[in-house]
């Protein structure tokens, strides 16, 4: 591996050197072989024949810099001081086989300084999650940090009952957070202008071209966490605990514990057990995403001469709804196979409207919309149509029948696209499988018992989720009876 370990040499305040507490008797649970290719990990028969040993906490190659970094946060919308990585460590710095530099990150790595009143280890179950999302995400085109393997172990660990310990090995492009600022803010002030001249040159080398580098940083920061929280909304998606620690600065995906795929649409949907207001329910997320920045943007009103003002910040931050509006309502539009206009649009906010009135599945309402438009080329969509409107009310088969009449007419009189590249926007744009929660459970139910083949199934499934599989059973996509009750998720679930 090309190894490029920049944070190591920043100011010695921010981090704490320290190697990993090794895992008791570490067992392999999943390898990514894509992603090792990537890295170039792949190359290095050492680092293939020990990475059990390396993410169980025993092997610390030469060329890796372990440390445990430093930031605070805002949680629940309130200031809760320093946090930092209580059970993790960052291994190493790597540019990987695109040019793109890489975070090496061993979560469940035992105790830090900045571990508080935790423990510093995960256990099986939520490494399985985490593990199992940041690959859907990363084969959905999502922003987001993806995992190289897991491992198990003998390390007992208690959360709500006594559990096996695990060890994920997650790469991101940073794992620097919006926190990060907050900290130096809070606790080392003089440190802002160093940070952010490094942030710029080592994520946003682009911005050196302006004539306020800061300033273009700050505005890419507030885009690309639109794009990214768009994207969340258009698939369902809902990050569950949205503080200022867990937001990267690069607009990628960043620390899934209580996370959730949206199955019978509810947007008031609330996946996190301990967010008992829903401040971060499924359809609160976009404001969510804009209030955590105008938390951290006022920050760099330190960095006077670099052409920061009040003024200018909110310059920076005026471009997060347009961003995030336009990337929602373009994507939204495709996932109808319609052009990006008014009249597409309404078509789309009124089939939501049916979603949620009758607690439809999101993602299987919309993949059944090619069982409407082609149902003769699409039998498992017509499938899919025949038991969506079978959930209908007499009363709701009316809307259902006006409102798809309405639709194949839009479809056939728009002139932006063929019925070709119709029914390809709708095949491409809406998912077949996305990680439902029984379908993660039934995966860790099998791992506990040492079974990880349902793990390297679920895997193999969703690296192709726009593509009906054999490999799939019927449990990947059944949506919960609709007065089942949301199963909420904890951050060790």
């Amino acid at each position: 591996m090309r190894y490029h370990n920049t944070y190591v040499k920043l100011d010695t305040r921010l981090y704490h050197r320290q190697a990993p507490t090794p895992l008791d008797n570490p067992r392999a649970g999943h390898f990514n072989n894509q992603l090792a290719q990537q890295l170039g990990w792949a190359d290095d028969s050492d680092l293939m024949a020990r990475w059990v040993d390396i993410i169980g906490g025993h092997y610390v190659p030469a060329e890796f810099a372990p440390l445990s970094m430093a930031y605070a946060g805002h949680q629940f919308g309130q200031w809760a001081g320093q946090l930092g990585d209580g059970r993790g460590l960052l291994m190493a710095q790597v540019i990987d086989n695109n040019d793109q530099l890489q975070d090496l990150h061993l979560k469940g790595s035992g105790l830090t300084p900045y571990s508080r009143m935790g423990d510093g280890r995960a256990v099986l179950r939520s490494t399985i999650r985490e593990y199992l999302c940041g690959h859907a995400l990363t084969q959905l085109g999502i922003s987001s940090s993806n995992a190289l393997g897991f491992v198990v172990s003998d390390t007992p660990v208690r959360r709500e009952r006594m559990e096996a310990g695990a060890a994920m090995m997650r790469v991101a492009d940073s794992h620097i957070r919006l926190g990060h600022v907050e900290w130096i803010a809070s606790f080392a002030p003089d440190l802002l202008g160093e940070f952010t001249d490094y942030m710029i040159d080592t994520y946003y080398p682009e911005c050196r071209e302006s004539e306020t580098p800061v300033l273009a940083f700050l505005q890419l920061v507030v885009e690309r966490t639109a794009r990214m929280i768009a994207d969340w909304q258009l698939i369902g998606f809902a990050h569950g605990v949205m503080n200022t620690d867990n937001l990267s600065i690069t607009g990628s995906t960043l620390d899934f514990g209580p996370f959730g795929f949206m199955e019978r649409f509810n947007p008031a949907w609330i996946n996190n057990h301990s967010d008992h207001t829903g401040r971060y329910a499924y359809q609160n997320q976009p404001a969510i995403g804009h209030w955590n920045l105008n938390t951290w943007l006022p920050h760099f009103m330190r960095l006077t001469q670099s052409g920061v003002t009040r003024d200018s910040l909110a310059d920076c931050l005026a471009v997060y709804e347009p961003t995030f509006m336009q990337h929602y309502q373009q994507g939204l539009c495709r996932k109808l196979g319609l052009p990006h206009q008014s009249a597409s649009l309404t078509l789309a906010f009124e089939f939501l409207t049916l979603l949620e009135d009758n607690l439809l599945d999101y993602t299987n309402s919309f993949r059944a919309l090619l069982g409407l438009v082609a149902a003769n080329e699409h039998p498992y969509e017509q499938q899919l149509l025949e038991t969506m409107t079978s959930e209908l009310s007499s009363e709701a088969q009316e809307v259902w029948q006006e409102w798809s009449t309405r639709y194949l007419a839009c479809i056939q009189q728009q002139t932006h696209l063929s019925n070709e590249q119709t029914i390809e926007s709708l095949r491409t744009n809406n998912l077949v499988y996305v990680l439902r929660n029984s379908m993660a459970q039934h995966a860790i139910d099998a791992a506990e018992q040492g079974q990880f083949e349902e793990v390297a199934r679920l895997f193999e499934l969703l690296a192709s989720p726009y593509e009906v599989q054999t490999i799939a059973t019927a449990l990947d996509s059944r949506p919960p009876t609709p007065n089942a009750p949301q199963l909420p998720i904890s951050c060790s679930s």
